[in-house]
Protein backbone atom coordinates (compact mmCIF):
# COMPACT_ATOMS: atom_id res chain seq x y z
CA UNK A 1 0.00 0.00 0.00
CA UNK A 2 2.58 2.58 1.04
CA UNK A 3 5.35 1.96 -1.45
CA UNK A 4 8.86 3.37 -1.43
CA UNK A 5 9.49 2.87 2.27
CA UNK A 6 12.62 5.02 2.30
CA UNK A 7 11.65 7.63 -0.25
CA UNK A 8 8.05 8.15 0.85
CA UNK A 9 8.12 8.80 4.59
CA UNK A 10 4.57 9.44 5.67
CA UNK A 11 3.51 10.91 8.95
CA UNK A 12 3.07 7.97 11.36
CA UNK A 13 -0.57 8.89 12.02
CA UNK A 14 -1.44 8.70 8.32
CA UNK A 15 0.41 5.42 7.85
CA UNK A 16 -1.43 3.95 10.84
CA UNK A 17 -4.89 5.05 9.68
CA UNK A 18 -4.21 4.16 6.02
CA UNK A 19 -2.99 0.70 6.92
CA UNK A 20 -6.04 0.03 9.10
CA UNK A 21 -8.18 0.98 6.11
CA UNK A 22 -6.18 -1.26 3.75
CA UNK A 23 -7.32 -4.59 5.21
CA UNK A 24 -9.19 -6.59 2.54
CA UNK A 25 -9.26 -3.58 0.22
CA UNK A 26 -7.43 -2.99 -3.05
CA UNK A 27 -4.51 -0.59 -2.74
CA UNK A 28 -5.92 1.82 -5.32
CA UNK A 29 -9.18 2.11 -3.38
CA UNK A 30 -7.37 2.49 -0.06
CA UNK A 31 -5.19 5.28 -1.45
CA UNK A 32 -8.18 7.15 -2.89
CA UNK A 33 -10.33 6.83 0.23
CA UNK A 34 -7.44 7.68 2.57
CA UNK A 35 -6.82 10.88 0.60
CA UNK A 36 -10.49 11.84 0.95
CA UNK A 37 -10.50 11.05 4.67
CA UNK A 38 -7.32 13.05 5.37
CA UNK A 39 -8.54 15.97 3.30
CA UNK A 40 -11.69 16.15 5.43
CA UNK A 41 -9.97 15.22 8.74
CA UNK A 42 -6.27 16.17 8.47
CA UNK A 43 -5.35 15.69 12.13
CA UNK A 44 -5.94 13.02 14.77
CA UNK A 45 -7.99 15.55 16.73
CA UNK A 46 -10.29 16.26 13.76
CA UNK A 47 -10.86 12.56 13.03
CA UNK A 48 -11.36 11.69 16.70
CA UNK A 49 -14.16 14.26 16.91
CA UNK A 50 -15.77 13.36 13.58
CA UNK A 51 -19.29 12.01 13.43
CA UNK A 52 -19.27 8.27 12.87
CA UNK A 53 -21.87 8.45 10.06
CA UNK A 54 -19.83 11.04 8.16
CA UNK A 55 -16.70 8.87 8.42
CA UNK A 56 -18.73 5.84 7.30
CA UNK A 57 -19.97 7.78 4.28
CA UNK A 58 -16.38 8.52 3.23
CA UNK A 59 -15.26 4.93 3.87
CA UNK A 60 -18.25 3.24 2.21
CA UNK A 61 -16.31 2.13 -0.93
CA UNK A 62 -13.95 0.00 1.17
CA UNK A 63 -14.66 -3.34 2.80
CA UNK A 64 -15.98 -3.40 6.38
CA UNK A 65 -16.41 0.37 6.32
CA UNK A 66 -18.56 0.56 9.47
CA UNK A 67 -16.05 -1.38 11.56
CA UNK A 68 -13.15 0.56 10.08
CA UNK A 69 -14.90 3.89 10.80
CA UNK A 70 -15.09 2.85 14.45
CA UNK A 71 -11.46 1.74 14.47
CA UNK A 72 -10.04 4.87 12.85
CA UNK A 73 -11.98 7.35 15.01
CA UNK A 74 -11.02 5.49 18.19
CA UNK A 75 -7.42 5.15 17.00
CA UNK A 76 -7.29 8.87 16.19
CA UNK A 77 -8.42 9.64 19.75
CA UNK A 78 -5.67 7.41 21.14
CA UNK A 79 -3.06 8.99 18.85
CA UNK A 80 -4.14 12.42 20.04
CA UNK A 81 -3.40 11.38 23.63
CA UNK A 82 -0.46 8.99 23.20
CA UNK A 83 1.09 9.60 19.78
CA UNK A 84 1.96 6.70 17.49
CA UNK A 85 3.94 4.04 19.38
CA UNK A 86 7.29 2.79 18.09
CA UNK A 87 6.83 -0.78 19.31
CA UNK A 88 4.70 -3.61 17.99
CA UNK A 89 3.21 -4.15 21.45
CA UNK A 90 2.23 -0.49 21.79
CA UNK A 91 0.72 -0.37 18.31
CA UNK A 92 -1.32 -3.52 18.88
CA UNK A 93 -3.13 -1.78 21.74
CA UNK A 94 -4.92 0.36 19.13
CA UNK A 95 -8.30 -0.71 17.69
CA UNK A 96 -8.01 -2.57 14.38
CA UNK A 97 -4.25 -3.05 14.69
CA UNK A 98 -2.83 -6.55 14.39
CA UNK A 99 0.71 -7.64 13.63
CA UNK A 100 0.57 -6.79 9.92
CA UNK A 101 -0.66 -3.23 10.52
CA UNK A 102 1.78 -2.72 13.38
CA UNK A 103 4.72 -3.96 11.30
CA UNK A 104 3.70 -1.69 8.39
CA UNK A 105 3.75 1.30 10.74
CA UNK A 106 7.15 0.28 12.11
CA UNK A 107 8.60 -0.01 8.58
CA UNK A 108 6.83 2.75 6.63
CA UNK A 109 6.40 5.37 9.35
CA UNK A 110 9.28 4.79 11.73
CA UNK A 111 11.88 3.26 9.38
CA UNK A 112 12.37 0.25 11.64
CA UNK A 113 13.26 -3.28 10.60
CA UNK A 114 10.17 -5.49 10.56
CA UNK A 115 8.41 -7.85 8.16
CA UNK A 116 4.75 -7.02 7.51
CA UNK A 117 3.08 -10.24 6.40
CA UNK A 118 -0.06 -9.84 4.32
CA UNK A 119 -1.73 -12.41 2.07
CA UNK A 120 0.87 -11.93 -0.69
CA UNK A 121 3.85 -12.43 1.62
CA UNK A 122 2.24 -15.45 3.27
CA UNK A 123 1.24 -17.07 -0.04
CA UNK A 124 4.50 -16.40 -1.88
CA UNK A 125 6.74 -17.48 1.01
CA UNK A 126 4.96 -20.83 1.04
CA UNK A 127 4.72 -21.17 -2.75
CA UNK A 128 8.44 -20.49 -3.19
CA UNK A 129 9.22 -23.07 -0.55
CA UNK A 130 10.92 -20.63 1.81
CA UNK A 131 8.54 -21.62 4.61
CA UNK A 132 5.84 -24.17 5.31
CA UNK A 133 3.35 -22.29 7.46
CA UNK A 134 -0.39 -22.06 7.93
CA UNK A 135 -0.80 -18.53 9.33
CA UNK A 136 0.70 -15.10 8.62
CA UNK A 137 2.07 -15.03 12.18
CA UNK A 138 3.93 -18.31 11.60
CA UNK A 139 5.21 -16.93 8.30
CA UNK A 140 6.50 -13.78 10.00
CA UNK A 141 8.38 -15.80 12.62
CA UNK A 142 9.89 -18.07 9.95
CA UNK A 143 10.92 -15.16 7.69
CA UNK A 144 12.55 -13.33 10.61
CA UNK A 145 14.81 -16.37 11.07
CA UNK A 146 15.46 -16.77 7.33
CA UNK A 147 15.87 -13.25 5.89
CA UNK A 148 18.83 -11.03 6.87
CA UNK A 149 17.60 -8.26 9.19
CA UNK A 150 18.68 -5.43 6.87
CA UNK A 151 16.31 -6.82 4.20
CA UNK A 152 13.23 -7.16 6.40
CA UNK A 153 11.68 -3.82 5.35
CA UNK A 154 11.91 -4.84 1.67
CA UNK A 155 10.16 -8.21 1.93
CA UNK A 156 6.58 -6.94 2.00
CA UNK A 157 6.99 -4.47 -0.82
CA UNK A 158 8.83 -6.94 -3.08
CA UNK A 159 6.41 -9.81 -2.46
CA UNK A 160 3.32 -7.64 -2.88
CA UNK A 161 4.58 -6.34 -6.24
CA UNK A 162 5.57 -9.83 -7.40
CA UNK A 163 2.29 -11.32 -6.14
CA UNK A 164 0.20 -8.79 -8.05
CA UNK A 165 2.12 -8.85 -11.32
CA UNK A 166 3.52 -12.36 -11.74
CA UNK A 167 2.87 -14.83 -8.93
CA UNK A 168 -0.86 -14.25 -8.72
CA UNK A 169 -3.09 -16.39 -6.49
CA UNK A 170 -4.82 -17.91 -9.50
CA UNK A 171 -3.03 -18.22 -12.80
CA UNK A 172 0.55 -17.45 -11.80
CA UNK A 173 2.76 -16.54 -14.75
CA UNK A 174 5.49 -19.08 -14.02
CA UNK A 175 6.98 -18.82 -17.51
CA UNK A 176 7.58 -15.07 -16.96
CA UNK A 177 8.84 -15.37 -13.39
CA UNK A 178 12.45 -14.27 -12.77
CA UNK A 179 12.75 -16.67 -9.80
CA UNK A 180 10.93 -19.61 -11.40
CA UNK A 181 13.96 -21.90 -11.33
CA UNK A 182 14.26 -21.60 -7.56
CA UNK A 183 10.53 -21.88 -6.86
CA UNK A 184 9.05 -25.04 -5.40
CA UNK A 185 5.62 -24.09 -6.82
CA UNK A 186 3.74 -25.31 -3.77
CA UNK A 187 0.03 -25.13 -4.48
CA UNK A 188 0.47 -24.31 -8.17
CA UNK A 189 -1.52 -26.48 -10.54
CA UNK A 190 0.53 -28.22 -13.24
CA UNK A 191 -1.14 -26.26 -16.09
CA UNK A 192 0.25 -22.98 -14.67
CA UNK A 193 3.79 -24.31 -14.52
Amino acid sequence: MLGGWQARRERPYRVLIGTILSARTRDETTDRISALLFKRYPTPRALARAGRREVERILKPIGFYRTKAKYVTETAAMVEKLGVPRTIEGLMEFPGVGRKVANCVLVYAHGQEAIPVDTHVHRLSNRLGWVRTKTPEQTERALVRLVPRRLWPLVNEAFVAHGKKTCRPRGPKCAECPVERGCRKRGVRPAAR
